[in-house]
C-alpha cells in the first residue's frame, strides 16, 4: 500500500496490540456496534491510531452518528488513505492508517456537512489522546 510507512512483523502486532485490537487493525475485524467507550467522548483531543500512534482525527470533527460506532466527518490531511473493500458482498470503502496500513473502518457518504462524509471507526482501533483549550495534550 503506498503511504505506508511503518513495518511490523506479524508477531510484532501480536505481541503490542490487545487481541480485539489486533483483530480490528490486522485482521480487518468489527468490533459490535455500542461497544466503544469512544462513542461518549466528548473532550477535546486527537484520536490516534491504536497500532502507530499516528493522529487520525480531531474532536472537532467528530459526531453522533447513530451507528454505534465513533464517527468523523473529516481526517487529518493525509491521516488515512482509503481502499476498495468488496468482502461480505458489499462494496465499500475501507479506511486505513496511512503510516501502518491498520483497518480502522469504513468510510460512507452520509455524513454531515462540510464533507457530507461519516468516517465509521471501531473504537479499539484509536487511542483517544486528551487536549486542553490551546491543543497541548494532557496526558
Amino acid at each position: 500500500m503506498s503511504g505506508e510507512t511503518i513495518q511490523r512483523s506479524d508477531e510484532q502486532w501480536k505481541e503490542d496490540l490487545s487481541p480485539d485490537a489486533y483483530r480490528v487493525l490486522r485482521c480487518h475485524g468489527t468490533e459490535r456496534p455500542g461497544t466503544s467507550p469512544l462513542n461518549v467522548e466528548k473532550r477535546d483531543g486527537v484520536y490516534h491510531c491504536a497500532g502507530c500512534q499516528s493522529p487520525l482525527f480531531t474532536s472537532d470533527t467528530k459526531y453522533e452518528s447513530g451507528s454505534g460506532w465513533p464517527s468523523f466527518w473529516k481526517p487529518i490531511e493525509g491521516a488515512v488513505s482509503t481502499v476498495t473493500d468488496r468482502s461480505h458482498g458489499m462494496l465499500r470503502t475501507e479506511v486505513r492508517c496511512a503510516a501502518c496500513g491498520g483497518h480502522l473502518g469504513h468510510v460512507f457518504p452520509d455524513g454531515p456537512r462540510p464533507t457530507g462524509e461519516r468516517y465509521c471507526m471501531n473504537g479499539v482501533a484509536l487511542d483517544f489522546h486528551p487536549t486542553n483549550e490551546d491543543g497541548i495534550a494532557l496526558e
